[in-house]
């Protein structure tokens, strides 16, 4: 089969496009993150309905992303990133005007099914728009256009609420994906050629089934991972994804086509996200809280040492594909990134609450060069291993990973954090608002040895997941014996002419 394709391709508009959404994506994410202090003074309210505009964004966008794959393939890529994108604007508009946290919320939720929109279609267009070379600095700008909105999204929503205040950070995310949508009509629109109906069924169980799974682990660290409520969140979604794969294996039209799954070196690249959650994501996110309570760094001092991190990130992916059509292996780049992850975690390990910046320097940095290599060589190519007519739903399957991954991961990590630093304080609740930057329970030096201890004992655990994760996707991604004498991944699959819809 072929993909079907319609218009007149555009290709630097399109690639334009795809790359001002994606980077809007993720600074949705860390820029509502510096906005919480003011939102929580403003609408006065604290707790877990502040926390939910965290939760409930990246709630929706994992569980619909999968989907929203599976759709674009379907309804066409580029309508599924047109409604995706005015989703996405729609909920940040309603983020920015919304009179109370209930609706912010549910403003967020909106935006977060927008954002599984334009990650699924987004990728699946850049590979049915692209070929060979071109596909994979296409992947590579999209690896820094993540990372921009990744390390520019606190500063830049920092200053907006400084100077504007919390609601023109959501605005701005709504100004930018009015932007993408202008250029939308120079995409061409490309779906399988033959298009069954969806499987409503299997796509119902799959949302219900993930988004009960990050539920439960959302909520583990605050009711407790042995109340009853997370086990059965925990149980419940667990029973769904298992019933979800049942159906699919008899879905004449499923919502994940199996045989994905089954492809060795295609789920071994869908994991190298689920990798570089515990190696980069999660210092990203505990990081920052460590520096400011146990060092006293000042808010904005430790976002600029986020930088030693961030920074690679946006250098490193154009490099990376550069060298990957020079004909270095993604295979070696990938491993080469994640044994970067261990290094990093492990050296980050010197961290202590006088230690100097130069000290932290070199772990940073190395850790940020490692996302940096796998951000989008990785993505294209697990692109490469499967044919146009799945693109959406490989692409949101493959993010359907790297955003499950980081919910789950991030809260478990969190309370591992709290527990190993209950260790040393003796009790959980301090516990918890020393693993939150609070150091002020008295005592503060003792405070922050057992933060820096656990924070330590959390590193290393991390190190060697990705140490561990590394040689197992090593050996994954060797190629089948019959090409041993290939290229370690393989050419993209042969595509016929396309045909005017």
């Amino acid at each position: 089969m072929t993909t079907v394709s319609a218009g007149r391709s555009r290709p630097a508009i399109t690639l334009a496009v795809v790359l001002l959404a994606f980077a809007t994506v993720p600074m949705s994410i860390s820029g509502a993150a510096v906005a919480l202090p003011g939102i929580g003074e403003d609408l006065h309210t604290a707790g877990a309905p502040l926390q939910w505009v965290m939760n409930a964004y990246n709630l929706t966008f994992a569980s619909f992303m999968l989907v929203a794959g599976s759709a674009a393939d379907l309804v066409g890529r580029r309508r599924a990133f047109a409604t995706g994108s005015a989703v996405f604007a729609a909920g940040s508009l309603a983020a920015a005007v919304a009179p109370g946290v209930v609706l912010l919320d549910l403003a967020r939720a909106l935006s977060g099914i927008g954002a599984a929109g334009v990650f699924a279609s987004g990728g699946a267009i850049l590979a049915t728009a692209f070929d060979g070379a071109a596909r994979t600095r296409a992947f590579a700008a999209l690896g820094s256009a993540a990372g921009v909105g990744l390390a520019v999204g606190p500063t830049l929503s920092g200053w907006l609420v400084g100077t504007l205040g919390w609601r023109a950070t959501f605005g701005l995310h709504a100004a930018l994906l009015a932007v993408a949508l202008t250029g939308v009509g120079f995409v061409v629109e490309s779906r399988a050629p033959h298009r069954p109906r969806l499987d409503a069924t299997g796509a119902l169980v799959f949302v219900a089934g993930l988004g009960l799974l990050v539920l439960g682990a959302v909520q583990g660290p605050q009711w407790g991972w042995t109340s009853p409520g997370v086990a059965a969140l925990l149980a419940g979604g667990a029973g769904l994804l298992v019933l979800f794969v049942v159906l699919q294996s008899r879905s004449a039209a499923p919502v994940l086509d199996l045989t994905l799954v089954r492809n060795r070196r295609f789920f071994a690249l869908c994991m190298v996200p689920v990798v570089s959650t515990f190696g980069f994501v999660t210092l990203l996110t505990y990081l920052p809280t460590y520096l400011v309570g146990a060092s006293g760094f000042s808010a904005q001092r430790a976002g600029t040492v986020l930088l030693l991190m961030t920074a690679p990130v946006l250098l490193a992916p154009p490099l990376s594909g550069g060298l990957v059509n020079r004909g270095v292996s993604p295979r070696t780049l990938i491993t080469l990134s994640l044994l970067m992850f261990a290094g990093g975690n492990a050296w980050l390990t010197v961290i202590s609450p006088g230690g100097s910046l130069t000290a932290i320097a070199g772990p940073l940095l190395m850790t940020g060069l490692g996302a940096g290599v796998s951000f989008g060589v990785g993505d294209g190519a697990a692109m490469s291993l499967v044919e146009p007519e799945q693109a959406g739903m490989a692409t949101g399957f493959l993010n359907t990973m790297r955003i499950g991954s980081e919910a789950i991961v991030i809260a478990v990590y969190g309370a591992v954090l709290v527990s190993l630093i209950e260790t040393r304080v003796g009790s959980r609740e301090l516990a918890a608002k020393v693993a939150a930057g609070d150091l002020s329970g008295g005592g503060s030096a003792v405070l922050a040895d057992g933060f820096t201890h656990a924070l330590r004992l959390a590193l290393y655990g991390t190190a060697a997941v990705c140490a561990i994760g590394a040689v197992a996707i090593f050996a994954a991604l060797a190629p089948p014996r019959r090409t041993t004498t290939t290229a370690p991944l393989p050419p993209e699959p042969a595509r016929q002419p396309t045909k005017a819809a």
